[in-house]
């Protein structure tokens, strides 16, 4: 019996998610500027805007591509939802725990408070990166192959769904 039942589930998620970056990586490249939101799930990801289709085939086979050839810098984007929750998480949590500190001064209190929210989000850049890079993706994207690339709406919003297969190993 498997101890982590969801542990291949979990790879998935992270090698589309690296995906996700590369691909978007590669058409911020080729048609700045870009306006796209990225999500990534077990099957696949979508992508939410205005883009050519045959844009978005081109940039996952090269994305793929590059990822295989070791391009691993192209699974971490500045822009990712993680970098967003470790800002909040550090920001607010500095600022929440030297809130609590005992002063008796409120003025002194929001003072310490502000300037640890300031230093966690100086830290957040780094950490959200590193936490892309070692947690939320995987550039091991090897057994990874496109399967389909096609256009839908979600009402008015142009939506890709790139969907992925994998060779069994």
């Amino acid at each position: 019996m498997q101890m982590f039942p969801y542990r291949q589930l979990l790879k998935q998620i992270r090698q589309n998610h690296a995906l996700e970056h590369a691909i978007m990586h590669i058409l911020s490249y080729s048609s700045p500027p870009l306006r796209l939101i990225g999500r990534s799930d077990w099957n696949g990801l979508w992508l939410y805007g205005e883009v050519e289709t045959s844009a978005v085939e081109r940039a996952a086979q090269e994305a793929l591509l590059r990822l295989k050839n070791n391009e691993s810098w192209l699974a971490v984007h500045p822009r990712c939802g993680t970098n967003l929750a470790i800002s909040a998480l550090l920001a607010g949590g500095a600022g929440f725990a030297a809130a609590s500190l005992p002063t008796r001064s409120r003025f002194r209190r929001f003072g310490v408070a502000f300037l640890a929210g300031i230093l966690g989000l100086a830290l957040s850049r780094p950490l959200g990166l590193a936490t892309q890079r070692h947690i939320t993706t995987s550039a091991e994207l090897a057994d990874v192959r496109i399967e389909t690339v096609r256009r839908q709406f979600a009402g008015n919003i142009p939506v890709h769904r790139i969907l992925v297969t994998r060779d069994e190993q």
